[in-house]
């Protein structure tokens, strides 16, 4: 086993199709480490859902601007730090998806879906930054 922790940085373009490159950048990770197909598709929604985010709705899809992706391998966790350019937002006061009133409503699920998918979520610079642990089994 390594000692330390291996870092790798990833600059995706602020279209849709930034999504399948992503896919693939887990699909190497899970290769290397042997990632359990739990843990495994936790990370691809969670994953799916913060790099939709910060190019939708952090971005705009504005071409000049880029969602930043890294990941770091501890010897207990994978984190992963999705960072888009936008202003951020206020992560403190999302409608619960779950909610009655809230249920036809096409947004505001990817949060509450990442929380419950990944093991640790925290929210930086307005956020501008998410950070996604998922524990190593």
């Amino acid at each position: 086993m390594m000692a330390g922790a291996d870092i790798q940085k990833h600059s995706l373009k602020s279209e849709l199709e930034s999504l399948a490159k992503v896919e693939l950048i887990i699909e190497d990770l899970r290769e290397d480490y042997s990632i359990s197909d739990d843990v495994y598709g936790n990370i691809v929604v969670s994953l799916s859902e913060a790099t939709n985010n910060a190019i939708r709705h952090g971005n705009k899809y504005d071409p000049q601007k880029e969602v930043s992706l890294s990941l770091e391998i501890t010897d207990k966790n994978y984190i992963f730090t999705i960072e888009d350019q936008g202003d951020g937002f206020d992560y403190m006061n999302i409608p619960d998806p779950t909610h009655p009133d809230n249920l036809e409503k096409p947004d505001g699920r990817g949060i509450f879906i990442m929380a419950n998918l990944s093991d640790e979520i925290e929210f930086k610079e307005k956020g501008r930054i998410v950070v996604l642990s998922f524990e190593r089994s």
